[in-house]
């Protein structure tokens, strides 16, 4: 694609945990393809190393904003210091998310309040906030992060993981039915495993790296076909072939049959 028609060239894309895995990546791919990026996560590090990455390699602008989407004020705060930079979203990747390991009841309530703030409440929240904004141009895009998990019978350890996930596949497909009259594209793509540092921050790197390598993805991937499924117009897109069959498995499989299988295999990528 040549610079001077690249497809993002005077438009922005905000990244929500953009300093490692699949945000990264997503940043990566959008600034090969001309989007000025603002990048937001807890590590501002990181973030600075990557806009520093993005702006030598691609020539884009990289604006870093350090947010902790715990917080229930953060997400207004993101979007007060976006605008009053004088920049708009023109694109969202709403990808911010981590997991709590073991049962539901061995975490405090308090750690499962936070998760959902940030996998669930901010989510939703920058998608109100940035949609009036896509919908007065008549242009924009909103991309959630989910999970093929999300498309599969929960398991033990899995209890909100998997339902947050759920819930922004429903809640992206909803949202693609009312945006798109007014030229905003909404969708989620569900990835399955994926090398970052995912596992690595919930304790399970050890457990799951005893899964065969076909069903590992690299975020690389999982970014450019989520944005191909994006273009292509896609309210759900599943990265990786192995996947999409697999996709199809799930929906043809009785449900009890599914559920054994997954009960008694859980214990290969979920601590309880």
């Amino acid at each position: 694609m040549s610079a001077m028609l690249r497809e993002g060239d005077g438009r922005s894309a905000l990244v929500t945990g953009a300093s490692a895995g699949i945000g990264a990546a997503f940043a990566r791919h959008l600034a090969a393809r001309g989007y000025d990026l603002i990048l937001t996560a807890r590590r501002a590090d990181r973030l600075e190393a990557l806009a520093a990455e993005l702006t030598r390699t691609h020539g884009v602008s990289a604006v870093v904003l350090p947010a902790d989407l715990a917080d229930p004020g953060a997400p207004a705060a993101l979007l007060e210091a976006i605008e009053a930079r004088g920049l708009r979203v023109d694109v969202l990747i709403n990808n911010a998310g981590y997991g709590v390991p073991g049962t539901f009841l061995q975490s405090p309530w308090a750690a499962h309040a936070a998760f959902l703030q940030v996998m669930v409440t901010a989510m939703c929240e920058l998608a109100y906030r940035v949609l009036p904004g896509m919908e007065a141009r008549r242009s924009g895009c909103i991309v959630n992060v989910a999970s093929f998990a999300a498309l599969i019978p929960g398991v033990a350890g899995h209890t909100q993981y998997a339902a947050s996930k759920a819930f922004l596949v429903r809640f992206s497909e909803s949202l693609a039915l009312e945006a798109a009259p007014h030229g905003v594209h909404v969708s989620a793509t569900c990835p399955g495993f994926t090398y970052s540092e995912f596992h690595d921050v919930n304790g399970m790197r050890a457990t799951v790296s005893r899964l065969p390598g076909w069903l590992w993805l690299d975020a690389g991937t999982v970014a450019a076909e989520s944005w191909a499924g994006v273009t292509d117009g896609r309210a759900v897109v599943i990265p990786g072939r192995v996947y999409r069959v697999l996709a199809v498995l799930v929906r043809l499989l009785p449900a009890w049959v599914l559920g054994l299988f997954l009960r008694r295999n859980a214990g290969k990528f979920r601590k309880t």
